[in-house]
């Protein structure tokens, strides 16, 4: 049994139905669960002002929970950066808490990597994971059990066969041969809309020869291109060793797209970097979710169409 502490460092709940399904969920999981005195306040789009959400995070922080987990995603983590706890989140996570969140938690996740080097998990949220009117998926519960008894090592899948065409000649021998394999590298990354708006700041990680996941939703492909662009131009992908694109969902493609598409997207990426381009991660804004370590140490290893990345 593991004590989580659910917070809302974002937006405000609207949902609270899912919210306390959630909560009902990860009780019957058999986990203590405290909800932050502030969890399902409202301000404006944001769950309190500025000075409420920055009190939540830091009685987070001091809560001794074994996870903290963020009630939602949305917007407002970004406004708060120059001023979150930096050590205390890091004393935290260095005494065993683990932070999980996803889509705008990208935000305090890149900058405490940023600023202390100290792992956080991209991962579920309470609402939308955990509360959702259907039953939670399967391997998002099993990852989240993993992380909550300790025992979580990696995680792995199935490439779409495209992507063994689509790398350059040297790779894709590798993977089709003995194998292709980064080790050691650094995992970072989250939702690339919040990501890329960390560009030209403090709380960008400086990340070389690392591992670069990302996800995104209701970001038409263009949208998706032009934050990738941004991220090239900048000099991110081509320090990377290999970049890893989970779930793009939420779109609608439109007459005028004329066969424009994410795969377009990813064909064009790859015509543009040396960095080995993977796709198919299950992680995003999906049911299907793996939880993963930013910050960690990992090996991604690529044999066929089968990938695994791995940090036990």
């Amino acid at each position: 049994m593991s004590h989580i502490y659910i917070y809302s460092p974002s937006g405000a709940v609207r949902d609270k139905a899912a919210f306390r399904r959630g909560v009902a969920r990860l009780k019957a999981l058999g986990h203590e669960v405290e909800i932050d005195e502030a969890a399902l306040r409202s301000s404006q789009r944001f769950a309190g002002d500025d000075e409420t959400r920055l009190a939540a995070i830091h009685r987070a922080a001091a809560s001794g929970a074994n996870i903290a987990l963020i009630s939602r995603g949305g917007y407002g983590l970004t406004r708060l950066l120059p001023h979150l706890p930096y050590a205390r989140i890091a004393k935290a996570i260095d005494q065993g808490m683990h932070f999980v969140g996803i889509s705008d938690f990208t935000a305090l996740q890149c900058a405490v990597l940023a600023r202390t080097g100290a792992r956080t998990w991209s991962g579920p949220a309470l609402g939308a994971d955990f509360g959702a009117e259907e039953e939670p998926d399967d391997i998002m519960l099993a990852c989240f059990e993993d992380l909550a008894c300790g025992q979580g090592e990696g995680t792995g899948w199935q490439l779409p066969k495209a992507d063994l065409a689509g790398q350059g000649a040297r790779v894709s021998r590798a993977i089709d041969g003995t194998g292709w394999a980064v080790k050691g590298a650094t995992l970072w990354g989250g939702n690339l809309a919040v990501l890329t708006s960390l560009v030209g700041t403090p709380w960008l990680p400086a990340v070389d020869k690392g591992i670069l996941f990302l996800e995104d939703v209701n970001e038409h492909p263009y949208r998706i291109e032009r934050a990738l662009t941004q991220l090239l131009h900048a000099g991110v992908i081509d320090r990377q060793r290999a970049v890893l694109l989970g779930s793009f969902t939420g779109y609608q493609s439109t007459p005028h797209d004329r066969g424009f598409r994410l795969a377009t997207v990813v064909d064009w990426l790859r015509t543009q970097t040396r960095t080995p381009v993977f796709t198919g991660l299950p992680y995003g804004h999906v049911p299907t979710k793996v939880l993963l370590p930013v910050g960690a140490q990992v090996d991604l290893m690529v044999q066929g169409r089968d990938a695994l990345v791995f940090w036990g």
